[in-house]
């Protein structure tokens, strides 16, 4: 498991990258960075353990944590020197698969047999990155979101060669590092990435019918849905508003926007099913008693006031979709 791994190396010391070496520094692992040559990498030391200390000054990281940073990172001249002695390496260059590759050949040849290999890729599928790794069975997708201090969800990609445990022990890796991993099958754009580009599409189309500007499009998905999607996913909200409601609904869209957006065939099988969400206790999320809807009901309330409370003391963002009018 885990504790087994203390030596880490990050491959791609840019914006992801970094990001990540921080954050298992701060979790008490050893990171090696390395990015395409020495003087590369020097830079981007230096600018870590800076950027550390500006977070932790700003009150971003825990007090000690730019300690840990600049105790547990160092940098290498070399990819082959970084990977050599390290327990897990995380490749974190530029999203294209052709540079992927040659970094993954020289990363799997130069590291231990046994040493885990992820891939902080967005959208490559992991069948079309394996052929190039020496070892597949402890290679996987080990995708941070940015910025990677800071987002807590890591998706998580086998491919049809990785060993179970190797996944078991990516997931304790993030664990001490505050993160939560969820696994999900190896497909292009995977789960984050295809749900956030539908709804950019979606969001585009309407702004191109007239519907709504960019700015009151951003502004009814963060005060709305959004608000919501910090404490529950989409099936957790169906649950709360009713499944029944939701097919209600889909009939209207149905109606008006025909196939693609069609009633889901798993929501007319559970509403078939009686299975209404938390108003009759059975839903898509498992099945809820009183005591659990009570708890629910008293969790939603109090995360949803508590966010009401962070949007005003934040403010408005200092740049948003107004922006996006100079592009007409």
């Amino acid at each position: 498991m885990s504790e087994q791994i203390k030596k880490t190396t990050v491959v791609g010391a840019g914006y992801m990258g970094g990001g990540i070496a921080q954050s298992l520094a701060i979790a008490g692992f050893d990171v090696t960075i390395a990015d395409v040559d020495a003087a590369a990498a020097e830079k981007a030391y230096a600018r870590l353990i800076a950027e550390a200390q500006e977070f932790e000054d700003q009150g971003l990281y825990k007090p000690g944590s730019a300690a840990l940073v600049a105790a547990n990172i160092r940098w290498s001249p070399s990819i082959e020197e970084a990977v050599a002695d390290a327990d897990f390496v995380e490749e974190a260059v530029f999203e294209v698969a052709d540079v992927k590759k040659p970094v993954l050949e020289r990363i799997s040849r130069a590291a231990r047999p046994d040493a885990i290999i992820g891939t902080n890729t967005s959208t490559i599928p992991v069948h079309v990155l394996v052929p190039a790794v020496v070892g597949p069975e402890r290679f996987l997708t080990v995708h941070f979101s940015n910025p990677a201090p800071f987002i807590p969800g890591v998706e998580l990609v086998a491919g049809q060669a990785t060993r179970p445990d190797v996944v078991a022990t990516v997931k304790d890796i993030l664990q001490r590092c505050g993160r939560q991993g969820a696994q999900v099958a190896d497909t292009p754009g995977m789960v984050l990435n295809r749900l956030q580009y539908v709804l950019l599409k979606e969001a585009c189309s309407i702004v191109e019918e007239g519907i709504a500007t960019p700015e009151d499009v951003d502004t009814i998905v963060r005060t709305t849905f959004g608000f919501r999607l910090g404490f529950f996913g989409p099936f957790a909200i169906a649950d709360q508003a009713g499944l029944d409601v939701y097919v209600n609904c889909f009939k209207t869209f149905e109606g008006a926007f025909g196939e693609r957006l069609a009633t889901p065939e798993m929501l007319r099988d559970a509403v078939g099913a009686e299975r209404l969400g938390v108003k009759n206790g059975r839903g898509l999320t498992g099945d809820f008693d009183d005591d659990v809807k009570a708890a629910l009901i008293a969790y939603r309330n109090k995360a949803y006031a508590k966010m009401l409370d962070l949007v005003q003391e934040m403010g408005p963002a200092p740049a948003g979709t107004k922006v996006a009018a100079s592009v007409d």
